[in-house]
């Protein structure tokens, strides 16, 4: 599906990106969502609910508004209009369809079949909590096996508030990812605060930015050094929010009370301190 804005109301919401440079870009929007509505666009949105768990992740995914909602106002803490909220809950025991026990239940949504695209900007203004083991994420998946399919990661954390990551993940570069770069963020700004997360992607380039700052380039020659070019494929936009697994535990080392989870992240999650805030997603192309 495909909406057009003009460009003045495009400008509006790249605003906080702070480039003059970007707002004179003619672009068209392939797809907008500002979170402006009371409950989620199911017309743009597909819900999750978990099916095998994979990276030792410590949470279910559910499908309630427990743990995605969305706010308004002073609740949106500075969002535009309105703001998606994706807020774990410690909820002991529960049990998935696959009569998994988990002690964590959270959040993720996807735009699989509903909108995917290939080469242009994607971008997302977000604010998240920090904390040994929460593992927020804004990225894009192709259809298909993973890694094959290819995955970009415009913003991974997993609980320092100093730093975000950027990663590519395909064939024999998937994991571990020798393509993958760790942005710290300049003295005074941390993952707590608003921010833009976005990638330019291109046929032959992927450039990573944060408040329209180039963190991490890749091009494909880097790519190939070590797989298959996994970025000529239509992907589609993924939000969630994991707790603990390999990557947080592979940072922090903790082990007890769970792994990658630290107890005073426990805590903050049990307090309902914990959550992503998000306010717009939009991806656009150059215009024809």
């Amino acid at each position: 599906m495909r909406t057009l804005f003009s460009l003045s109301i495009l400008a509006l919401f790249m605003a906080p990106l702070g480039s003059i440079a970007q707002q004179k870009t003619k672009t068209d929007t392939v797809f907008f969502e500002d979170f402006n509505a009371n409950k989620l666009d199911r017309s743009k949105w597909n819900v999750e609910i978990t099916g095998n768990t994979v990276n030792n992740e410590q949470q279910a995914y559910v499908d309630s508004s427990s743990v995605l909602y969305m706010v308004h106002g002073k609740d949106a803490e500075g969002a535009s209009n309105g703001a998606l909220v994706i807020k774990p809950i410690y909820h002991p025991g529960y049990t998935s369809k696959e009569q998994k026990k988990y002690d964590f239940i959270s959040g993720r949504i996807n735009t699989r079949s509903k909108m995917e695209f290939t080469y242009g900007t994607a971008s997302a203004r977000m604010k998240m909590s920090s904390g040994a083991g929460l593992w927020p994420a804004f990225w894009a998946l192709g259809n298909g096996n993973w890694p094959d399919c290819g995955e970009i990661d415009m913003m991974e954390t997993v609980g320092d508030s100093s730093w975000i990551s950027n990663a590519l993940h395909g064939p024999n570069y998937f994991g571990n990812t020798p393509l993958a770069y760790r942005y710290i963020f300049p003295k005074g700004m941390d993952v707590d605060q608003w921010h833009v997360y976005s990638v330019d992607w291109t046929p032959d380039l992927l450039v990573f930015k944060t408040d329209g700052i180039t963190t991490y380039t890749v091009t494909r020659a880097m790519v190939e050094h070590y797989g298959r070019w996994a970025y000529d494929n239509a992907k589609f936009i993924i939000l969630n929010f994991a707790l603990g697994g390999g990557y947080p535990q592979g940072v922090n080392k903790v082990k007890a009370p769970y792994f990658g989870i630290s107890q005073a992240t426990v805590d903050k999650i049990k307090a309902g301190q914990a959550k992503i805030l998000v306010d717009w997603v939009l991806v656009t192309k150059p215009k024809n």
